[in-house]
């Protein structure tokens, strides 16, 4: 699994698709994220075919990984939306796919019901986990995994996996460090991607951006790169994955030149000094449920 992806969240199904053709054939990318409910899983698909008819980049070199959506967690459900999932990106199998959340919901991106709570549908992890296991056997995807479980969840799906999640994707930024789930995730062989790893620097409300910290201004002086750079770089020297999400191709080609540089054991600690527990994306937000709670 490269360590550096291309994420495809937020980016609009007219954008993404040449955000992954340029990625893979102009910047050196071997790794882009997808999700169903990006909503641009069709127009990936689409650049994707044309890449690999080409040549200059064949498939199998290409680490592709996608998501089950909450909606979809009913044992009956989870090999349709592979499924599904396989043919908008045009492809025979998926080298990783996620549980997207710990959670099932009704049907729609994020139901709520009545008093704006999200409606949640009585369907136990185990049951979609079996099923994810089912993909394997079937050759539909090569590894699964989780995306957002605490150590509880973890803990609690541990005991009854005959296959143990590969990959924990969860919210990782100097702001947001969880380091005793990554700790507990790497301990056990499950290896951690992080997605927002730039803190989002691209939301207008956003006011306190890691991108324009004096500490990592500083740092990325230092070294002659760029703050996005450093923070990128901080994230590998965890031992992390990074995802970044951009559809700029400077953007894109600057995001995955992080491997000429290292960050000094005092920087990593002054970056480390940079967490608020401030996190991004969270369900409360949206549908009153207090998930990370």
């Amino acid at each position: 699994m490269p360590l550096v992806g291309l994420g495809t969240w937020k980016s609009a199904p007219n954008e993404a698709g040449q955000a992954v053709e340029y990625a893979l054939e102009q910047a050196t990318y071997r790794h882009i994220d997808c999700a169903a409910a990006y909503g641009n899983e069709k127009e990936i698909g689409a650049s994707l075919a044309g890449v690999f008819k080409r040549g200059k980049v064949r498939r199998e070199d290409v680490f592709i990984t996608s998501k089950l959506w909450n909606t979809a967690h009913a044992g009956d459900a989870v090999r349709p939306a592979c499924e599904e999932t396989l043919t908008d990106l045009g492809l025979d199998y998926l080298d990783l796919y996620l549980v997207h959340w710990g959670m099932a919901t009704s049907d729609g991106h994020w139901a709520l019901d009545k008093n704006g709570v999200l409606a949640l549908e009585p369907v136990s992890y185990r049951e979609t986990w079996e099923a994810m296991e089912g993909l394997v056997e079937a050759g539909l995807v090569k590894a699964i995994g989780v995306a957002n479980l605490s150590v509880a969840q973890l803990i609690d799906l541990l005991s009854y996996a005959n296959i143990k999640p590969a990959v924990n994707q969860i919210e990782l930024h100097p702001h947001l460090q969880q380091s005793r789930l990554v700790e507990f995730c790497q301990y056990r062989g499950i290896g951690v991607t992080a997605y927002s790893p730039l803190g989002r620097p691209g939301y207008a409300e956003m006011t306190d951006k890691l991108v324009e910290d004096e500490i990592i201004t500083g740092i990325a002086r230092a070294h002659g790169k760029t703050p996005a750079q450093v923070l990128l770089r901080w994230g590998i020297q965890r031992n992390t994955v990074v995802i970044p999400k951009s559809i700029h191709p400077d953007r894109i080609k600057e995001n995955i030149d992080v491997f000429d540089f290292e960050l000094s054991e005092a920087e990593m600690r002054v970056i480390a000094g940079l967490e608020r527990g401030l996190r991004l994306v969270d369900p409360y937000e949206w549908g009153k449920i207090p998930y990370f709670d």
